[in-house]
């Protein structure tokens, strides 16, 4: 114990964990130190899925049941060793993120009451280039756990058509992303965009009763929304293996495919998953580095065909081939 907390070594480091019985998840009364003694238990798979990549922090000063604010910058007085890469907004601002280069780093942001990684989808030494594409299957108002389920097994199976291997995980949350590594340094993130697009377009088509890729809200009803714009350059998604800021300190956890149906996304706590790690191992352990092209030649199909581009968010510029960047409702008004 040290004089102001608990002292703690990771990645060949000392840190020190300052007020390590402060309440995070009320639930189960999950404290600091809890969440460090969990980032330790799965350092292995946590450091495959992150290590080296820049990381936005969502910061709860007091707890899970607080008020939270994003970090993106890290502060000057920062520990000599810490490792940061300069990283952008749309608008071209930079900042300085923490990159999470080991463990130390990892606790380092948990100390100060991050509870939750978000994620960059390159690596820091390389961030023109994106080397994940993540599938986000968002559960509109009106859907259930049950169709986010059903709607992965159609991602499954048309990434088996194309010979595409994609990796589930749970958001800590309600829905379910599933990742495609990619090459390193050969795609932008517009690229990737370009290739989750395609997806959910293919995705709406075979399951337009279940599935939708519209952008815009009104048009989305009771369906599973593939968000295609969680790709693009500057977004990051929430983090494999990091804590949600839910009462029950819920994990973003990596599954096989042959869990899907079993699956429950709130059993799976900081207080379950070290040893859910310890009997099934790394579901992500296996994933490798392979080819977008099977999902670049579906989009450049539609492009033949003369669909436009997808909507961007509003805080982008406007973008070559994309339509008017109006809600469908407000359009008719017009």
């Amino acid at each position: 114990m040290a004089e102001d907390g608990v002292l703690v070594e990771a990645a060949g480091r000392e840190l020190t964990i300052t007020h390590p019985d402060k309440v995070f998840f009320e639930d189960r009364g999950d404290t600091k130190l809890d969440l460090v003694r969990f980032y330790q238990s799965v350092e292995e798979p946590l450091m495959r899925a992150m290590g080296g990549r820049p990381v936005l922090l969502q910061r709860f000063p007091n707890g899970a049941g607080g008020s939270s604010f994003f970090q993106k910058r890290v502060p000057e007085n920062k520990p000599e060793w810490l490792q940061t890469a300069v990283v952008s907004t749309p608008n071209g601002t930079t900042s300085n993120a923490l990159v999470a280069a080991d463990l130390a780093h990892v606790l380092w942001a948990v100390n100060m009451a991050c509870l939750g990684f978000h994620v960059w989808p390159s690596q820091a030494d390389d961030i023109e280039h994106a080397d994940e594409l993540r599938i986000d299957l968002d559960p509109t108002p009106g859907v259930t756990f049950t169709m986010v389920q059903e709607a992965a097994h159609e991602v499954h199976n048309l990434f088996e058509e194309l010979g595409v291997a994609g990796m589930p995980k749970t958001t800590g949350n309600r829905g379910i992303h599933i990742y495609v590594r990619a090459l390193p340094g050969q795609r932008t993130s517009y690229e990737v965009r370009a290739a989750a697009v395609a997806t959910a377009r293919e995705l709406e088509r075979r399951r337009p009763d279940l599935i939708t890729a519209a952008w815009w809200k009104e048009e989305r009803g009771a369906r599973v929304f593939v968000d295609f714009n969680q790709n693009a350059p500057h977004k990051t998604v929430f983090g494999a293996w990091s804590v949600r800021a839910r009462p029950g300190a819920q994990v973003s956890t990596p599954f096989a495919w042959d869990e899907l149906d079993a699956i429950v996304p709130d059993e799976l706590t900081i207080a379950t998953v070290p040893a859910r790690f310890t009997a099934k191992g790394d579901a992500w352990a296996t994933m490798t580095p392979q080819s977008l092209d099977p999902l670049l030649e579906l989009n450049e199909r539609d492009r033949e065909a003369g669909l436009p581009d997808a909507p961007w968010p509003p805080v982008y510029p406007k973008m070559p081939g994309e339509l008017p960047r109006v809600a469908p409702s407000r359009a008719k008004k017009t």
